[in-house]
């Protein structure tokens, strides 16, 4: 079957000249065929030259762009190749080893492989399709994963229903795309910076685990000696074993799910036994931060995405505003709070200017200590810096 051919406005194919993955369908000038969602499709601009090559979709977003090079066509090896660079890019980096066996493998846009996501829990990949491109080639990519992974994986799971665009007519059930004879299907323990984590990649919430805060749990885990700690929107709990790693003398973890808490107090016991100085409460963060009134030292809000599209920017900066007013009148003096925004809509002026306006709504005097974001299995494309969706801030309120 034939390639169908996308062509742009005149001028339009600057952004693309800067590598920008994006092609918007306001760009596009018209297509010689009617691509299928899914379909790799080239684009050329308004004098025939080619410009890149990617998968077509449905929305404002109408191509994901995977190469600008003509010659590079989308194969087994060209999939294999690309998996091979995200493996190589971590192993160097160190990102993985002995005591850390739980990694993102590839982070859409940042590995040049926008729509997909691959995070690995020890000897499991799981698949998340973010895209129908990425979602009708995950053939192809588990073939690439085991390829270059060889016998550290076992198992590669699907899991798209959530993700894939809710416009789409496929009907995705998560399932096991690959399992090595004898695999015992399920979840399993994993390590990240020697503290244990039980993973559940077939029923948690994302791909079963936060992999994105943990250098930022390596820094809760510096300033918690000594110190008493509040967990909001605790999930698993992370924050909370390393807080305790560090010698915390007491730590809440909150969260309104009964099922994260029950996850979090699960890995406080997996890592310190069921005496640990550590409590888990189901309850609305908001509300219980209106009541502790001096009684924490350090205090975490990471609270899920307020806005996950630009129309939802001025009622999340009130969130972000809110809750973070609320924790600074709250805690102790000379306390530690460490905030967090994992909404991509909202840039790191807005955030931080929400955290500038919660200080003076709480009348403190606050001090910036550390500017936070994402870990190197996470990279942000230079020239894609909407990949930059992780934005935090570890503040001194006097």
């Amino acid at each position: 079957m034939a390639r169908v051919n996308i062509y742009l406005k005149k001028g339009k194919e600057e952004s693309l000249l800067r590598f920008h993955p994006w092609i918007f369908s306001g760009a596009i000038a018209r297509s010689e065929g009617t691509p299928v969602e899914g379909d790799i499709v080239d684009v050329y601009n308004v004098e025939n030259k080619f410009i890149a090559r990617g998968h077509c979709q449905v929305g404002s977003i109408s191509v994901r762009v995977l190469s600008f090079k003509e010659e590079e066509e989308i194969d087994d090896l060209w999939w294999e190749n690309k998996i091979r660079s995200a493996y190589d890019m971590r192993k160097k980096l160190s990102i993985f080893d002995e005591k850390t066996t739980c990694y993102r493998l590839v982070h859409g846009e940042g590995d040049s492989l926008p729509g997909l996501i691959i995070d690995i829990y020890d000897n499991v990949a799981v698949f998340q399709a973010h895209s129908i491109g990425m979602y009708v080639s995950r053939k192809a990519i588990t073939d690439a994963i085991i390829a270059v992974m060889g016998d550290t994986i076992d198992a590669v799971y699907d899991k798209s229903n959530g993700t894939l665009p809710r416009n789409s007519d496929i009907e995705q059930t998560n399932s096991y795309l690959y399992t090595k004879e004898g695999y015992q299907k399920g979840n399993g323990a994993v390590l990240e910076n020697g503290m244990k984590f039980n993973v559940d990649w077939i029923k948690g919430q994302k791909t079963g685990f936060f992999l994105d805060q943990r250098e930022n749990r390596e820094l809760v885990k510096h300033y918690s000696k000594g110190k008493r700690v509040l967990n909001t929107f605790c999930y698993t709990g992370g924050f909370s074993v390393y807080a305790l790693s560090g010698g915390a003398v007491k730590v809440t973890s909150v969260d309104s799910s009964a099922k994260a808490v029950e996850l979090a107090d699960g890995n406080i016991e997996l890592n310190f036994g069921a005496e640990a100085p550590h409590t888990g409460i189901v309850v609305d963060a908001l509300d219980y931060l209106k009541k502790i009134d001096g009684e924490y030292d350090l205090i975490i809000l990471d609270p899920p995405a307020f806005a996950k599209h630009r129309d939802a920017i001025n009622n999340a900066l009130k969130g972000y505003r809110r809750i973070n007013a609320q924790a600074m009148s709250q805690i102790a003096s000379g306390g530690i709070l460490f905030t967090f925004s994992c909404s991509q809509a909202i840039s790191k002026e807005q955030f931080r200017n929400s955290i500038f306006s919660a200080a003076t709504m709480a009348g403190k005097k606050v001090k910036i200590l550390h500017q936070l974001t994402q870990p190197a299995d996470h990279p942000i494309n230079i020239y894609h810096p909407e990949g930059e969706y992780l934005k935090g801030l570890v503040v001194y309120v006097e």
